[in-house]
């Protein structure tokens, strides 16, 4: 009896260490197949495959427009009154009274702020490399209201043109009598429309996750795959990227409203695996929607503001451009345009078009303008690489899928 107990508890043991040592081969060979298939798919890029590239992205185009479509469809009573409420704005924006005045003035602080607020959503929402709006438009805006401020005393630009067009206004003022509180004050909006962007642009990995977490089916997102990945081996990290996505992971979840807050407060490249964290573990909305709100469009943007405002400040500016001058050899060579473009700037500030100083493009502006272009340029092909990559893995998890019926 004894001895046929111990032979059933060694065949159990035995089928126990063949499901474990299978369970492993199958995982192993998983993880090589989808590593494979991820090369693959990063190979479907247009400077390699123009043609595959574009047949995908179209492809994803259509199967996205159907998918919206369904869900607008879904959705229709929210469309219709959308709709309704477009059509009365539109007869009020046409029909003349006395409150064009205020149509008008709402217009374009409509449009001023949506026009910030998109930028930061394409600063942060993840659509192909991400466009870095901030060092590309927010940035030099703020550079641009400073060195006028300092160079009119004030801060009482003339609208129009502001803010196509900076020109310093026509009142007398004293030397020094501008502060840095009223330039602050001169950009929050513009500032605190491109942060509420940035926050609304970390909303989908929250609800990604949150969605995967309650239905319990495994999203089609390579992140969310390895912030599981991260859980699983948490013990076992370290590398230093793992030990500070972790100490994301554990902020987030332990001190909750706050450690979002504290997160959003700061760059912070890591910020995605906190709204994977808020989604995954259940985190409210407005919890985890306030604390980056707040973070992002108040926080953050006043300390980037500060940055900004400080770094191209009058005396500040003067001193950088003397120190490029100090270089051996070419420090005048390359402190010459930098004068003629902040001599231009002047020059435009004050309107003085008669003024003796060449009216030519500088080639700092030319620099910066070719610049944005090709970034710009950049991030529409990074979106048509990783709508074409999606397309990619929707034809590998088809083809799995079809396998495992089999």
């Amino acid at each position: 009896m004894a001895e046929n107990g111990t032979d059933c508890d060694q065949r159990r043991i035995g089928m126990i260490k063949e499901q474990h040592n299978g369970s492993f081969t199958d995982s192993s060979l998983l993880s090589e197949r989808k590593r494979r298939d991820r090369e693959e798919r990063l190979n479907i890029v247009l400077w390699r495959q123009p043609l595959v590239t574009l047949q995908y992205f179209f492809l994803e185009t259509l199967i996205n427009l159907k998918e919206w479509t369904i869900k607008l469809w879904h959705r229709r009573s929210i469309l219709v009154s959308f709709l309704l409420t477009l059509a009365v704005l539109t007869a009020t924006y046409y029909i003349e009274g006395t409150h064009q005045q205020y149509v008008r003035y709402m217009e374009k602080k409509f449009f001023w702020c949506a026009y910030w607020v998109g930028l930061g959503i394409l600063s942060s929402v993840g659509l192909g490399t991400g466009l870095h709006t901030f060092l590309l438009y927010l940035g030099p805006h703020i550079a641009s209201v400073t060195l006028a401020a300092y160079e009119c005393n004030s801060v009482n630009f003339p609208e129009p043109p502001y803010p196509d067009q900076i020109i310093c206004p026509d009142e007398e003022t004293t030397e020094g009598s501008i502060s840095l509180w009223a330039i602050i004050s001169k950009v929050r909006l513009e500032a605190c429309m491109w942060g509420a962007g940035t926050a609304i642009g970390e909303l989908p990995p929250y609800f990604m996750a949150r969605a995967a977490r309650l239905s319990g089916a495994e999203p089609d997102d390579e992140e969310y795959q390895e912030f599981e990945e991260m859980l699983e081996h948490a013990e076992t990290a370290q590398d230093f990227a793992s030990r500070a996505k972790l100490a994301v992971q554990n902020l987030v979840q332990k001190v909750g409203f706050f450690g979002i807050l504290a997160c959003a407060s700061i760059p912070n490249p890591l910020f995605d695996l906190a709204g994977i964290t808020c989604g995954h573990f259940l985190v409210p909305f407005w919890t985890f929607f306030g604390a980056t709100l707040i973070g992002k469009a108040v926080i953050k943007m006043h300390i980037q503001k500060l940055f900004v405002i400080i770094t191209f400040s009058k005396h500040i500016v003067e001193q950088m451009v003397s120190l490029i001058g100090a270089i051996p050899s070419v420090g005048p060579s390359l402190q010459k345009p930098f004068q003629e473009y902040l001599e231009a700037q002047r020059i435009k500030l004050h309107h003085r078009s008669d003024s003796g100083v060449p009216q030519g493009e500088n080639w700092l502006s030319w620099m910066f303008e070719k610049l944005v272009i090709v970034m710009v340029c950049y991030f529409i092909l990074s979106i048509i690489n990783s709508m074409a990559q999606s397309y990619a893995k929707r034809l590998q998890q088809k083809m799995y899928s079809e396998e495992k019926t089999k």
